[in-house]
């Protein structure tokens, strides 16, 4: 598959998917601690064949891990509830310009953009959409075994967000995403938290079968309403 250099501080990214058509939909991969742009290579390939006329790119982290195996969006050492705060706030600039240029790129705009992220990976894209500055980063924002640095103070607005989370995860406890569900809903965002259970710190089948399902059929709460400001139910579902 053909990778693209961008210069923006995203870094290089793999390009598994490029419409010979205009692109329709855009999808944007961000992997989690100690890997790079190939690991969710399995999730952008079945998002790939579920939409076909979607530019779908996997991003690398910008920093190699201290480990010495992969990348990371922010370093994990010495890290606390507070330095997880500023590390990510640092990093979450380059991040929305990297989705940016993409979008740019594509000729689309967020209502078209799905971001999907793992682990570290999805605490970026929650962040990221949390705080575009009133600007909507995403339509759609996928969250896989992942947490907020800080829960929002404020409604996400047009970002549909899909927490997703093993109940059998050791490395980021599910109760975050049980946390974050209850906390959007109060806000009054439009939010599918699914906890799944004995599903580890992974992404199986029937997480790729679940994502697909709800990009395919979740009508978002914005249309919903305008629909039956209307008196008429929306037809359809979500990513087409």
């Amino acid at each position: 598959m053909p990778r693209a250099s961008n210069a923006l501080a995203g870094g290089p990214a793999l390009v598994l998917q490029q419409p010979t058509s205009p692109a329709r939909q855009l999808v944007l991969l961000c992997h989690g601690l100690g890997a790079d742009e190939e690991d969710l290579r399995p999730v952008g390939e079945r998002l790939a064949a579920e939409f076909p006329q979607a530019l779908v790119v996997s991003l690398r982290a910008p920093h190699p891990a201290r480990s010495g195996f992969g990348y990371q969006w922010i370093s994990p050492d010495d890290l606390d509830d507070a330095t997880r705060i500023e590390r990510v706030a640092a990093e979450l600039p380059a991040l929305r310009a990297t989705v940016r240029h993409w979008q740019r790129r594509s000729g689309l705009g967020s209502e078209a953009t799905v971001l999907v992220g793992f682990s570290q990976g999805a605490m970026m894209v929650l962040e990221a959409a949390a705080q575009a500055g009133g600007n909507a980063l995403a339509g759609r924002v996928v969250a896989l075994a992942g947490r907020y640095a800080r829960l929002p103070a404020t409604n996400p607005g047009d970002t549909t967000l899909f927490l997703v989370h093993g109940k059998a995860d050791t490395v980021v406890h599910y109760g975050f995403t049980v946390e974050a569900a209850g906390h959007l809903v109060a806000l009054g965002a439009d939010v599918v938290a699914d906890v799944i259970p004995f599903l580890g710190h992974e992404i199986d089948t029937a997480v790729l079968d679940l994502v697909v399902r709800r990009l395919r059929t979740h009508v978002p709460k914005r249309h919903w309403e305008a629909a039956l400001r209307q008196g008429v139910p929306p037809a359809g579902g979500g990513t087409q």
